[in-house]
């Protein structure tokens, strides 16, 4: 065979080692676990490979190794009787460096860097031709294997195993992204997608991102008679109604509307002791206690003891399954209206990252969560019904609230 096509031939061996190299470290395991149970043979092949990883690796080390040591030998006849007349030392330094700087940019740098760009894609492909090399190589493999195996066992002391996780948490948050990508603007989002996404950022959740705030909170005092505990069941649609001693900031427990068929006579009879967590405890952790406890609500309270707004196990869960809709909850219509260009008008419930989201309006983000909670932080009071006042770059009228909460707004973005 002519050198130049040998070295040619070594020089797409090794190229192709080198790609699948950085392709199999880059390629989403959990996308072929998946593809691997639909039935995909390449998948099935990869997948092997993905749960003993040193078969692959040491196939690639193996082949590229032995690829480059016939392009080295090759190369150095090719190029160092060009340049003996400089003397053999220097000859074979040209011819060194000459043959290195070939293989670094045409089976080093160009083939990761496009095989990079899709590694699924490339590896279904090339498993096959793959495969026919780890069976050709096979001895000098299970060699490699077997020598590091007993080096990292023997001489420092460590086990050799691959019983690794089959993906991890970037696998999955990678899968994510891409099955996102792949559904078009026209099409309903994928639920199950958007599950999966809202289980991976659970962890960085915490009780105030889910809190019913305190502005919203239904509560009784303790000396509230039975009849009217059943007027606020009524009105409320609630479940559990919170009791407190003279104020808010002194919550005592809750009643649950099922208690009312006991017939008590006073609301302390009939009262359950509520769990107490704080605003910074992480969701995943009072998920875990609701399920210790066997309890479904907890008051949350500030930093300075106060309370700073309730949350339930239905919050908590919302944050992963999305809108929970039950017996209980309320159906709002007309919350969010254009009026015009310029003008709105919003139910102070609406969150303030929704509404810049959906509007452009560039409420400035504050300590708080809500539109209400945007006026009330900045006006260090709640308004009354009617007043009309301006912060930052809007004009905002009050159309409807009560003595304890802003309940509709009429926001217009001023010039």
């Amino acid at each position: 065979m002519s050198p130049f096509i040998l070295v040619i031939l070594m020089l797409v061996l090794s190229a192709f080692f080198s790609g699948l190299e950085i392709a199999f470290v880059s390629v989403n395991k959990l996308r072929v676990e998946l593809k691997s149970n639909q039935g995909k043979h390449w998948a099935k092949m990869l997948s092997n490979y993905i749960k003993s990883p040193s078969k692959f690796i040491s196939t690639i080390l193996v082949g590229n190794n032995v690829t480059l040591v016939i392009y080295g030998i090759t190369m150095e006849e090719i190029i160092r009787p060009q340049f003996e007349y400089m003397g053999s030392s220097l000859a074979l330094i040209i011819a060194t460096l000459i043959s290195t700087g070939i293989v670094l940019i045409t089976a080093e740098f160009l083939p990761k860097a496009l095989f990079r760009l899709n590694p699924s894609g490339i590896l279904s492909l090339l498993i096959y031709p793959f495969q026919l090399f780890y069976f050709f190589l096979w001895p000098l493999v299970q060699l490699v294997i077997w020598l590091s195996s007993s080096i990292l066992s023997r001489v420092l002391k460590t086990d050799f195993t691959e019983k690794t996780p089959a993906f991890s948490k970037i696998d999955l948050d990678h899968f994510i992204s891409q099955s996102s990508q792949h559904t078009s603007d026209e099409e309903d989002p994928d639920v199950d997608t958007e599950i999966l996404k809202n289980a991976l950022d659970f962890g960085n959740v915490k009780v105030r991102d889910c809190l019913v705030p305190r502005t919203e909170i239904t509560a009784i005092d303790i000396s509230t008679s039975i009849k009217e505990l059943e007027q606020t069941f009524v009105d409320s649609q609630h479940s559990k109604i919170l009791v407190y001693k003279e104020n808010l900031d002194h919550i005592i427990g809750y009643v649950h509307h099922l208690d009312l068929h006991k017939k008590p006579k006073s609301v302390k009879s009939i009262l359950i002791p509520i769990l107490i967590t704080n605003e910074s405890k992480s969701a995943n952790d009072m998920l875990n206690e609701f399920s210790k406890t066997q309890k479904s609500i907890a008051l949350v309270v500030d930093e300075y003891g106060g309370t700073a707004g309730v949350i339930t196990l239905e919050d908590i869960m919302e944050e992963i399954f999305g809108e929970i809709e039950d017996e209980h909850d309320e159906i709002d219509l007309g919350d969010e209206e254009a009026l015009d260009e310029t003008k709105y008008s919003f139910s102070a419930k609406l969150e303030v990252d929704y509404l810049n989201e959906k509007y452009d309006l560039n409420i400035p983000d504050g300590d708080y969560e809500t539109l209400g909670g945007f006026v009330v932080a900045n006006l260090e009071e709640i308004p009354s019904e009617g007043e009309v006042f301006i912060i930052d770059n809007f004009e905002i009228k009050v159309t409807e609230a009560s003595d304890k909460k802003i309940e509709m707004l009429e926001l217009t973005v001023l010039e």
